[in-house]
């Protein structure tokens, strides 16, 4: 091969690898993980159909601390989905990275003071109710309603995915 023709192809590869880089940073600019959990960070938190200000209101979130997933981000801006399926875009200032989670199911499940079904009973959380995520290992988080802690399962709560865990 020719050294010219060497050096198109080798400039033709940055030009590439230099796009595929921009890209990326638009399209994750944060870097962090896609999908993830975040909760709002106020109780007045716009969704756009669309990632700018330029994009028409939704719907308007009302309840600081909700939990929803980033989906997608593209500059400053992140597409949230919540607990049923909606999703839309949100500025990445109205989103924070503080843990929350919602009880679900059909009934009240009870929060224990260990990660274990024989665990005494702290309370009994009914679904909807709004927690904070203290930890979760393998299939228990520890949660804090109101001022009380205990645990619940990984599958009581929505804002945690299966096999993650964290401290």
């Amino acid at each position: 091969m020719s050294l010219m023709r060497h050096s198109l192809c080798l400039g033709s590869l940055l030009i590439l690898l230099a796009a595929a880089a921009f890209a990326r940073d638009v399209q994750n600019p944060s870097g962090l993980p896609i999908p993830r959990f975040v909760s709002l960070k106020s109780d007045e938190v716009n969704i756009r159909t669309g990632p700018g200000t330029r994009y028409p209101i939704q719907w308007v979130y009302r309840k600081e601390g909700w939990p929803v997933e980033v989906i997608e981000e593209f500059d400053h801006w992140r597409k949230i989905r919540d607990m049923e399926g909606t999703a839309g875009w949100a500025h990445k200032t109205m989103l924070d990275g503080r843990r929350t989670a919602l009880v679900r199911g059909k009934g009240p499940h009870t929060v224990r003071t260990d990660a274990s079904d024989k665990a005494r009973p702290v309370l009994k959380a009914e679904p909807g109710v709004l927690c904070r995520l203290v930890e979760c290992k393998r299939e228990w988080c520890r949660v804090q309603v109101a001022s009380r802690k205990g645990w619940l399962p990984k599958s009581a709560l929505y804002g945690v995915y299966p096999q993650e865990t964290f401290d």
